[in-house]
């Protein structure tokens, strides 16, 4: 008797133990705890990190959670991520940010510090001027510049920031660079500058100009990007008008090199997932965006390439480290 009872003993210790290491085993499987995503800017950045987040952690089974690190261009974000351990709990809504401040000597490490995990959106700046200037395109634009006597005040978000280069790379295209002075702005003030005539154009994202265009108090000239802004369908393209620039900020998300695989997996097809839902697609047109996933391959190479093409830019404005 004390035989089958000490037989059934064992047979229930093992029982439980099985129990317990598929339990062990099932707790362990990634995720476990909150994602936590830093986002190096306000705006619109800030506000699509916010709904991609949400969605993100609806797929993962495990809340994604945006948190704001910003200053020096991204570079106090990416330090941060880039220090923490390569346990996919910290990732970084990233964009070309991360080759500008590497560039610009910002940051002691380039993109490589970092393992892509997908691009999930595009955003394509415009130029705008007060519709008082009675321009319509670039061409007349670029025309009335080269044939005024004094430069014009162009905002921009920061020295070396985004809408600098891409501002410096379209005016180089129309042949105005040397009658351009650049003064910085706050983040969202490019329209009140323009309106208060302190500034005379400005390249920002299209959201922040729309209800000002519905007035009739602002004009947009043109996009720098290979397509039109879906929000502005009218608006030509710089190279549509004649003037070779290809320029789009890409956002996306990183971890920090030395994360493994299948949790990599993971996070991209959360972030698929998210960018192809119907609510983050029905999202864009009031944020500002487009949505534009690319996988992590893919997504890769596009900061690869990046890269080498901000390096040049910097370079030749004698911005570079």
């Amino acid at each position: 008797m004390s035989f089958l009872k000490s037989r059934g003993r064992v047979a229930a210790v093992a029982i439980l133990a099985a129990t317990l290491a598929g339990t062990l085993s099932a707790k362990a499987e990634y995720p476990e705890k909150p994602v936590e995503m830093t986002v190096l800017f306000g705006g619109t950045a800030n506000t699509t990190a916010q709904l991609l987040a949400e969605l993100m952690g609806q797929e993962l089974g495990s809340p994604v959670v945006p948190v704001a690190r910003t200053g020096g261009g991204g570079a106090i974000g990416y330090a941060h991520v880039q220090a923490t351990r390569p346990d996919g709990y910290n990732i970084v809504w990233n964009s070309n940010s991360i080759n500008t401040t590497h560039h610009l000597g910002t940051l002691p490490f380039n993109y490589e510090a970092f393992e892509p995990i997908a691009q999930v959106s595009v955003e394509i700046p415009v130029l705008a001027v007060n519709s008082a200037k009675g321009w319509s395109n670039l061409q007349e634009m670029a025309e009335a510049v080269k044939a005024g006597d004094k430069t014009i005040n162009v905002g921009i978000s920061g020295k070396g920031s985004f809408t600098h280069l891409a501002s410096a790379a379209l005016f180089d295209a129309m042949g105005i660079a040397d009658k351009v002075n650049y003064i910085s702005y706050g983040d969202g003030k490019a329209p009140i500058e323009l309106l208060a005539g302190r500034i005379d154009a400005a390249i920002q994202w299209p959201g922040q100009f729309l209800s000002y265009i519905k007035t009739g108090d602002l004009t947009v000239l043109g996009s720098t990007g290979a397509q039109p802004v879906s929000v502005l369908p009218d608006v030509k393209t710089a190279k549509d008008q004649g003037f070779d620039i290809d320029i789009s900020m890409w956002r996306g998300l990183a971890a920090p090199m030395g994360t493994p695989e299948e949790i990599l997996v993971k996070l991209e097809a959360a972030a698929k997932a998210a960018t192809e839902s119907e609510k983050f697609t029905s999202a864009s047109a009031n944020i500002g965006y487009e949505p534009a996933f690319k996988g992590r391959a893919e997504f890769g190479e596009v900061i690869a390439k990046d890269d080498a093409f901000y390096g040049e830019l910097l370079g030749e404005l004698g911005m570079s480290n």
